[in-house]
């Protein structure tokens, strides 16, 4: 009888591509892959580490697979991940229910960490978090239609209150004919939304080529039959030049859907983060992005709260926000992380980031309601995902997965993974309603 595995994928979508990694090696050394920790012989949980509630989560879902484990519901937990690689001298003393301890430059010994853990000996593997990404294939456990495509892994960028770096290591592009032949497969296998994704993504192709080669992989993305959609996530703002913005302008499968973290708006504090550019760089590329593609949405992340950080700073972010009229936001009260160089600046007032990140958050929201009934009357594509027993929902350009919420639409009978016209009728809470166009 074959072993079941079971795993959990915490954090981000790159963490979910080393996952899936993981579950082909399974299941081709012969385990039998299962959807549910309960009655597993072993239980991967690929973890994040990058803030603090990230680390909560991780250690929480550890604690309740030891409970697990103690009451004979599972037999191993094998932990791999960020979380691993950060704290990797402290993991198997702290929490001693883990039989097993991977680091992110050892996705590639997942199955060597299970079989160790189920003869019953203790297992740790971390190999260098700098060496190019293993060429792997994948589990895809995205549902329906669409996929990530991880072109790079590591950063280069050490922003001041990230540990990302330390963690996953430098900048490495894949590449290119190797992202191609995995497009390619996806293709084939029916995906018709690929969301490309890496630390970096802008810097794509920096370390292998000596020049940014994002545009060129971006057509040739393009030119990969079955494809309908390319989003685009992870672009450095400093790094979005006009080549870039030509492409997403001109090729109709590319979305006009761009992630772009800026994290702030005052120049002093965009220092103090050791980000490139300034406010006004921020701003004129908006700006220019707005002009140049019409119909553009925009999606960014914002932190709040960092040392330094005072009244005046913090009214810059919201009337930047308020001006701008960000479509997507995302809006996080600094943590700080030992490590990083923001951690040894004077320590900051959580209540007072927190307080400002849910004030830009109820700004955010307003914002999102008044696009959201901006829509009303137009019609849209949208990639239909399945039916809650009420309405059919599904996601348009506007909407990426996890991230943005749905479109709710009544209809007739739509299979997942399709393309349907919806009339937009209302928004609820912020999310767009409407009916099939037949």
């Amino acid at each position: 009888m074959m072993n079941k595995v079971g795993l959990i994928s915490l954090g981000c979508a790159k963490n979910l591509v080393n996952s899936e990694q993981m579950l082909f090696l399974l299941r081709e050394a012969g385990f039998e892959i299962t959807g549910e920790t309960e009655g597993a012989d072993a239980v991967v949980v690929n973890t994040c580490g990058f803030i603090e509630s990230a680390k909560m989560e991780a250690i929480e879902t550890i604690l309740e697979l030891g409970q697990a484990k103690k009451e004979g519901r599972i037999r191993k937990i094998v932990v791999a991940g960020c979380l691993s690689e950060r704290y990797k001298d402290e993991m198997l003393k702290e929490l001693p229910e883990i039989d097993a301890l991977v680091g992110v430059g050892s996705y590639g010994d997942i199955v060597a960490a299970v079989k160790t853990a189920l003869s019953g000996k203790i297992y740790t593997k971390f190999a260098l978090n700098s060496l190019p990404d293993p060429e792997v294939e994948r589990v895809i456990t995205t549902p329906g239609a669409w996929a990530y495509l991880k072109i790079a892994e590591g950063c280069d960028n050490h922003c001041a209150y990230c540990v990302i770096p330390d963690i996953r290591g430098p900048f490495r592009s894949r590449p290119m004919e190797n992202i191609l032949r995995e497009a390619e497969a996806l293709a084939a296998r029916g995906i018709k939304e690929l969301i490309i994704v890496a630390q970096d993504t802008t810097r794509y192709g920096l370390d292998l080529y000596g020049e940014r080669r994002l545009p060129e992989l971006l057509r040739k993305l393009c030119a990969i039959e079955g494809f309908k959609w390319l989003r685009l996530h992870y672009l450095y703002p400093d790094e979005i030049d006009d080549s870039l913005i030509d492409v997403v302008a001109e090729n109709d499968k590319i979305l006009k859907y761009l992630d772009i973290p800026v994290q702030h708006i005052s120049n002093d504090i965009l220092k103090k983060m050791c980000r490139r550019g300034t406010g006004r760089d921020i701003r004129a590329l908006f700006k220019k992005l707005r002009d140049r593609i019409p119909g553009l949405v925009l999606r960014t992340s914002l932190i709040t709260g960092l040392p330094g950080e005072g009244e005046k700073e913090f009214e810059e972010l919201y009337a930047f926000l308020q001006e701008a009229k960000i479509e997507r936001a995302g809006v996080f009260p600094y943590s700080p992380e030992e490590g990083t160089p923001a951690s040894k600046m004077a320590y900051p007032d959580n209540d007072v980031a927190v307080a400002r990140a849910e004030k830009l958050m109820a700004l955010q929201s307003d914002i999102l309601e008044r696009y959201a009934q901006s829509r009303v009357g137009s019609v849209t594509e949208v990639l239909a995902e399945g039916f809650d027993g009420q309405s059919f929902y599904g996601r348009s350009c506007a909407e990426s997965p996890d991230v943005d919420g749905l479109i709710h639409f009544t209809g007739d009978s739509v299979e997942p993974g399709t393309f349907v016209s919806v009339r937009i009728t209302g928004a609820l809470d912020g999310e767009p309603i409407g009916v099939q166009v037949t």
